[in-house]
């Protein structure tokens, strides 16, 4: 296994530091162990998963907002900035920038004080009251599909690796990479540890990952709906668009990267999973077609 070098801490950029903690998280106690890939498997490629959109219709952060603001962590009218954020959201498919921050500084000052075991439970909460019937069908079946490949597969979202976990975990995911907050003696300072895993920082923790694990991220593949994770998608040998904003799919268009839309009702086991992600193996091809056969049946 490789060993991360690093820079002294003021020489590196916020995105890095970031990346590095959320990569660092993978191996907190309460994080899932990180599950080995079968002998038709190539432990050298992985699969990244965006959350929002991708995996999740709407935003993890505003179910957990919502869930926040059940348990009196914040106000009415913190609720109802909120909802708005989330359908900005929904009607748009898209992060917009100042949503983002504005939300970000709320959550950061909401469970500052706060014990991190508090939110993993309430993450585990949340998760079953709002986000498990929003999982996007064909999203899900991918991730099916390259586990049963024998490949690892990694969530990688900004909201908190609190419930990037929870989200991973429910999916049968190898792990999770979030945006990682600040504690002492496992209470939340209000601080984040670099900035929120967002644009170039989750690249940064794609590549501190794949250091660490040995991947080749020539092998890898990765999924977005967002034009704010091309620097994550053009890390691997084979990028996926799911459900895309205008900005992304654009982009697409130009690389010749491939597009599926499962707003359109398109079934994941009509997409496949990328022929070099550890699936060149004719035992590896097999169980690519054995996991669509069995989507088809169901």
């Amino acid at each position: 296994m490789a060993t991360l070098r690093r820079l002294p801490q003021a020489k590196r950029s916020s995105a890095v530091l970031a990346g590095e903690a959320s990569a660092e998280a993978t191996l907190h106690p309460s994080a899932p162990a990180a599950a080995g890939t079968g002998e038709a498997g190539d432990p050298r490629a992985a699969a990244f998963f965006d959350c929002d959109n991708t995996i999740v219709q709407g935003a993890a952060i505003f179910y957990l907002g919502l869930g926040l603001y059940k348990r009196k962590f914040f106000s009415h009218r913190e609720l109802l900035r909120f909802a708005w954020q989330q359908t900005y959201f929904r009607l748009h498919g898209a992060e917009h920038a100042g949503h983002m921050a504005d939300v970000r500084e709320s959550a950061l000052s909401i469970v500052a004080g706060h014990r991190a075991a508090d939110l993993e439970r309430i993450c585990e909460e949340v998760f079953e009251e709002y986000m498990a019937e929003k999982i996007w069908p064909g999203t899900r079946a991918l991730v099916r599909m390259h586990l049963e490949a024998g490949q690892r597969v990694w969530l990688v979202t900004a909201a908190p690796v609190e419930a990037a976990r929870v989200i991973a975990a429910r999916l049968g995911m190898t792990g999770a990479l979030g945006t990682v907050s600040e504690t002492l003696g496992g209470v939340y300072t209000g601080r984040l540890v670099g900035e929120p895993l967002h644009g170039p920082a989750k690249a940064e923790a794609v590549k501190a990952l794949a250091l660490r694990e040995g991947l080749d991220l020539a092998r890898c593949a990765a999924y977005s709906d967002s034009s704010n994770d091309i620097p994550m998608l053009s890390l691997v040998g084979y990028p996926y668009v799911i459900n895309p904003d205008a900005e992304l799919r654009r982009h697409a268009r130009e690389q010749g990267w491939r597009v599926r839309d499962f707003r359109t009702g398109r079934k994941a086991a009509r997409v496949g999973i990328p022929a070099a992600a550890g699936l060149g193996a004719a035992a590896g091809g097999a169980a690519a077609a054995m996991a669509i056969h069995r989507n088809r049946r169901r």
